[in-house]
């Protein structure tokens, strides 16, 4: 029976064969989506955050705010614009509110509003945070208010959309791992081929040495002349009596 062989049918076989290969391994290399945060992160920096977490209020605008800390004029002042988010929880020192603005020159303008209508004589205790602004409202005595507000980090998050561009990826890692490891196997190789020259060398040397000692001692004189003619100038080389 004769059979025929497609060589187009064996090149389609391959091709599919490899985009598949590669179709997997892009797959494989795609980073991992990063769990969405659900809980904002200026409730995250409230102190002792696992206990106040079910007292906490998270404010996106003014009206939210005022319907947890009441009628405030230092609060009435904030713009709720562009991103701002405010957090508040009740605390034995008094209710601490956090404000964060999305950029410094939008918190160092509030903070300018802020510090004019805290100057009527409140006794809000009052701090600038980084792009936070902090406040304790009713505090119990000024002592207990700053030691508040001290706990009180500001922390910026930076998230990447994709893959963050300063990080190696794991191409990347394994060519330098596998450099590495050729450069650190061609200077073994080297060491080694040196070390073996050196040792091959003087053995030799040795071999060849104790041959010429051996010929010296069965000579009555020696020459390093070898085979070619030398002049007796010294009269060291004995005399060879020629054939009669």
């Amino acid at each position: 029976m004769k059979k025929f062989y497609r060589p187009d049918l064996i090149f389609s076989l391959l091709l599919l064969l490899f985009a598949g290969i590669h179709a997997h391994a892009q797959e494989a290399k795609k980073p991992a989506e990063p769990a969405e945060e659900k809980t904002p992160a200026v409730l995250l920096h409230l102190p002792e955050w696992d206990t106040v977490r079910n007292s906490a209020v998270y404010a996106r605008n003014a009206a939210e705010l005022t319907k947890a800390t009441g009628e405030r004029p230092e609060l009435a002042v904030i713009d709720f614009t562009n991103g701002v988010e405010a957090a508040t929880a009740m605390y034995p020192a008094g209710r601490l509110v956090i404000v964060e603005f999305p950029t410094p020159q939008v918190s160092v303008f509030e903070d300018q509003k802020i510090t004019e209508a805290l100057a009527s004589g409140s006794a809000t205790a009052y701090r600038r945070i980084g792009n936070y602004s902090v406040f304790v409202l009713d505090p119990s005595d000024n002592a207990a208010a700053n030691a508040l507000l001290d706990q009180v980090k500001y922390q910026k998050y930076v998230q990447w959309l994709g893959e963050a561009p300063d990080l190696p990826t794991a191409a990347e890692r394994e060519f330098t791992i596998t450099t590495a490891g050729v450069f650190l196997s061609t200077f073994y190789a080297i060491l080694l081929g040196i070390l073996f020259a050196a040792v091959f060398g003087l053995f030799c040397g040795l071999l060849y040495f104790r041959y010429r000692e051996r010929e010296r001692a069965r000579m009555p004189t020696f020459s390093d002349a070898g085979g070619m003619i030398r002049l007796n100038l010294d009269g060291l080389t004995p005399e060879i009596a020629g054939e009669e």
